[in-house]
């Protein structure tokens, strides 16, 4: 009796221990105006955007430590609602659709999340991440108050709730999310949508609250967004933003580290100096939570790129690249501006302020708190440094930069002053494939159907259909048939005949009876055809024309946005000279008839290993097989051997889609070249404000030329790669490579420690090292008039070389005093190979 008696008080003891367990894993979010507070204490938050489906869920483990490593606390993702619900009430949360994994692999590596749940993305991801299946339902109209409409985003958005809540992934059941948002950048674009849209943000922020998750809901870039809503800020700065409530800490959900790449655009990048000096502005300002857009911006698979013609790499000249690596000096360049701010937390979150502005361009920021004061020193001028005295002590601030300062006496870090290395990535051939020509391709033309040329789709309208209403966006493609009957009086004109389409589209190919004339594609930033016009020859009788229009994502931006028209809106007319008559046969009003997709890849999906088409390829021999429009070509390659990110070069290329053992790794436009002119000076200069237009590359050249294959997606052996090529190009030059460091440079000031790395590599020697006033850029560095006494290039060399990383001390006492260096700041620049 006793034993038994025992037993129970004990088996009590455990339940009432693990309920006290389960109690504290909660964590309570709330927020005044000064920050957000985790169970009462107030919190700086450090976050970065990584957004799951643009990697793999194998990348996610080594994507979120990085970005722990780097001193972020925090991961924010958008929800993607088309990658969710692609047809409607048919879900899909597999392989990096996996949202649920994604948060929980955020909470095994020690991080909160920020999930913004939206449903609406922007994101330039297709059709701003909404479903197309919303377009066409009857009566709605997207993003205002309008009952199909929002029946349909409370649906989802409660949908992702339950699921985020079954699982106990919301800090207030003890998960890591800390922020929701719902809705996005509305207030960019809600004028227009008047007092309809008015009504449309009081509903969400309504129904936000009624999903009762425990945590603060935030509303980016709405100024008017309704209590408990937050409003936050997005932008390259956001120093000056102010919440709209006293009770709203000041929140910046999207720091652009760079910008996104369209096809025919060239490559953006934002400096590591002006990002920094935006953050730090930021907390000057009282800013304490911010996020970087993006952290990770990775791959547009398959054909979730928006737009329309954004690129198939998310680059985004982020903190990491697109495929995982340290995107050098700005991921070292943020880590230490990041412990500084998180060393400052209790300052910068309990302490008193006082700013003192001391000219037009420099402001003293001094926080302090328990006899201790910390200080930032902002200069806002782009061109002259700026030299004043606090405390009796004299501070030199270079020019568009941010001095902090620790007990306002102590420069702990300057946001213009990078130490940290610059890693030189390249492109390395694989070593099993040395060469292009050693991989075997077949071929196969894409099957244009006997229906298509006789005019015969699955459907037929009277006049022109919007091809989202016609597919659905289930294809990029969409035939549009109709046939023109000519009898002798007709002909007498038809044999200076021209047809003109207006599209708006943004490819259209063009078939008269089964001839093809040609394709275009739109060349501006209208992203339309508008008119196209060929001479064509017609006979008695019927005579079936053949159009097919083509989408390179969607737009995912804008007011009223999803009522921009793609496919070919009219007219289409048929043009000849009768005497000295212009005669005009107007084809727009006829009965067309409609086919979604192509044979090859929509129905028989000769990409896929399954596909039971997959064997009927023909042997790739000599040049007329190439260059062709709408051509299939295959070949396998082994993958190539270590870790290193692996990529297909696509140079020769036209325009497509690509696949590897089946999985897509989205469309590739190699042909596309940037323009040859705008391309910014190297290096670029960091001060003053940064737009997409600053610091742009690679002018007269390729948009993109190397696709990123995930190591997920290949096999040990042999693997297979298929290209749909649509325009016409010839697969002989595509190889693959690995990308991987070939060196780092790095230029760091007196007094500080500079870490060299070859990402897991040997460093294999010093190519040059100078210590005084060293002169140049990484590549092409030089000695100035001053060096320090000691062999510096020894010095270096037995440091480093042989080791993965090491680190140096920038001193004189090291490298020796360089006496002649009179007034000068001493640098440390050196050049490694990896």
């Amino acid at each position: 009796m006793g034993i038994i008696l025992l037993e129970k008080i004990c088996t009590s003891a455990i339940i009432l221990a693990f309920l006290l367990f389960c109690t504290t894993l909660a964590t309570e979010v709330t927020h005044d105006g000064r920050s957000i507070l985790i169970n009462g204490e107030r919190k700086i938050i450090l976050s970065g955007s990584i957004h799951y489906p643009r990697s793999t869920p194998e990348m996610w483990p080594d994507l979120i430590r990085k970005a722990k490593e780097g001193g972020l606390d925090t991961i924010e993702t958008y929800v993607f609602w088309n990658a969710h619900e692609p047809v409607r009430r048919q879900y899909d949360f597999n392989g990096n659709h996996d949202i649920i994994r994604f948060i929980k692999t955020i909470q095994d590596a020690g991080l909160y999340a920020i999930l913004r749940i939206g449903p609406y993305a922007c994101a330039e991801w297709n059709y701003g991440g909404f479903p197309v299946w919303l377009h066409n339902l009857p009566g709605i109209e997207l993003r205002t108050a309008n009952k199909v409409f929002m029946d349909e985003m409370k649906n989802f958005t409660t949908l992702i709730v339950d699921m985020v809540k079954e699982e106990k992934l919301f800090a207030s059941q003890g998960g890591p999310i800390i922020l929701a948002q719902i809705e996005n950048e509305y207030g960019n674009v809600m004028a227009p949508y008047g007092d309809a849209g008015k009504a449309y943000i009081n509903w969400c922020a309504n129904m936000a609250v009624s999903q009762n998750i425990g945590v603060p809901w935030i509303m980016c870039q709405q100024s008017d967004a309704p209590q408990p809503m937050i409003n936050t800020c997005n932008g390259f700065y956001c120093h000056d933003f102010t919440p709209n409530n006293p009770n709203s800490p000041k929140i910046w959900t999207e720091n652009w580290t760079g910008w996104f790449t369209n096809w025919g655009g060239k490559l953006p990048h934002r400096t590591a100096e002006d990002v920094a000096y935006a953050v730090a502005r930021f907390f000057q300002t009282g800013g304490t939570v911010q996020n970087y857009y993006m952290y990770h911006g990775g791959t547009n698979f398959g054909r979730t790129s928006g737009g329309p013609y954004i690129a198939t790499t998310y680059d985004y000249d982020a903190p990491l690249d697109e495929y995982g690596n340290l995107n050098q000096p700005k991921w070292g360049h943020l880590e230490q501006l990041h412990s500084v701010l998180h060393s400052f937390e209790k300052i910068l979150t309990y302490g008193d302020v006082v700013t003192t502005v001391v000219d037009n361009s420099v402001n003293v920021t001094k926080y302090s708190y328990k006899n201790i004061s910390n200080c930032f020193i902002s200069n806002d001028n782009t061109t002259n440094d700026a030299t004043i005295s606090l405390d009796g002590q004299n501070f030199t601030i270079p020019a568009w930069s941010v001095s902090i300062l620790a007990n306002c006496k102590y420069e702990v870090h300057n946001t213009a002053k990078v130490n940290t290395q610059t890693s030189i990535m390249v492109t390395k051939p694989n070593e099993i494939e040395e060469e292009p020509s050693s991989l075997s391709w077949s071929w196969r033309g894409e099957h244009v159907s006997k229906s298509v040329f006789d005019g015969r789709g699955t459907f037929a309208a009277h006049g022109l259909l919007e091809q989202k209403a016609a597919t659905n966006d289930s294809s990029d493609y969409l035939w549009y048939m109709t046939s023109v009957n000519l009898d002798k009086k007709d002909i007498i004109w038809s044999n200076d005949m021209r047809i003109r389409v207006n599209s708006s589209g943004h490819v259209l190919h063009i078939y008269v009876n089964g001839q093809n004339l040609g394709y275009e594609y739109a060349k501006t930033d209208a992203y339309n055809i508008n008119s196209f016009e060929e001479k064509i020859k017609l006979k008695p009788g019927k005579n079936v024309i053949a159009l097919l229009s083509a989408t390179v994502g969607l737009k995912n931006y804008g007011p009223y946005f999803d009522m921009v028209p793609t496919g070919i809106t009219g007219p289409v007319e048929l043009l000849g000279i009768k005497g000295d008559e212009t005669v005009i046969k107007n084809l727009t009003l006829h009965t067309w008839s409609y086919l979604t997709g192509l044979q090859g890849l929509d129905r028989d999906m000769l990409f896929s290993e399954r596909s039971l088409f997959s064997n009927r390829w023909r042997s790739l021999s000599g040049d007329f097989r190439t260059n062709r429009t709408l051509t299939w070509y295959k070949t396998t390659f082994k993958p190539p051997l270590g870790s290193d990110p692996v990529v297909v070069d696509l140079t020769g290329m036209g325009k497509g889609a690509a696949w590897v053992n089946g999985m897509s790794i989205g469309r590739y436009w190699p042909s596309f070249m940037a323009d040859e002119d705008g391309c910014s000076l190297d290096p670029c200069d960091y001060r003053g404000e940064y737009d997409s237009n600053k610091c742009v590359t690679n002018c007269g050249k390729p948009t993109q030329t190397l696709y990123h294959v995930p190591r997920s997606f290949l096999r040990d052996d042999v693997n297979t790669l298929v290209l749909f090529e649509e325009f016409g190009g010839n697969p002989s030059r595509v190889n693959f490579r690995t990308v991987t460091i070939g060196g780092a440079c790095g230029k760091a000031y007196e007094g500080s420690t500079l870490e060299l790395s070859c990402n897991g590599k040997a460093i294999s020697g010093v190519k040059f090292v100078s210590f005084g006033d060293p002169q140049g850029e990484c590549g092409s560095f030089q000695k100035g008039s001053c060096e320090g006494t000691n062999d510096a290039y020894s010095i270096l060399s037995q440091a480093c070389v042989g080791k993965e990383r090491c680190y140096v001390n920038v001193s004189k006492r090291v490298f020796g005093d360089a006496d002649s260096c009179v007034n000068k700041a001493k640098r440390l620049a050196v050049e490694i190979i990896c």
